[in-house]
């Protein structure tokens, strides 16, 4: 059971920091007077590749924890 915590929160973690990521990103847009909608394409994208990284990061180390 401890496992499954484990791995739930650090899911959490890194969805949080995909949305802080995020925010951050569309809010330098906005700044750079970027529209909203620009603005917030930015930080979709920006919320995929934090995802993307952090998947990536956990399949390339997935083979010396198991």
């Amino acid at each position: 059971m401890p496992e499954l915590a484990v791995v739930v929160l650090t899911a959490g973690l890194v969805v949080i920091v995909a949305l802080l990521t995020a925010a951050g990103a569309g809010k330098l847009a906005r700044l750079d007077g970027a529209t909203y909608p620009a603005a917030v394409t930015r930080a979709a994208a920006t919320f995929a590749a934090v995802l993307t990284v952090a998947a990536a990061v956990t399949a390339a180390l997935a083979p010396f924890f198991s």
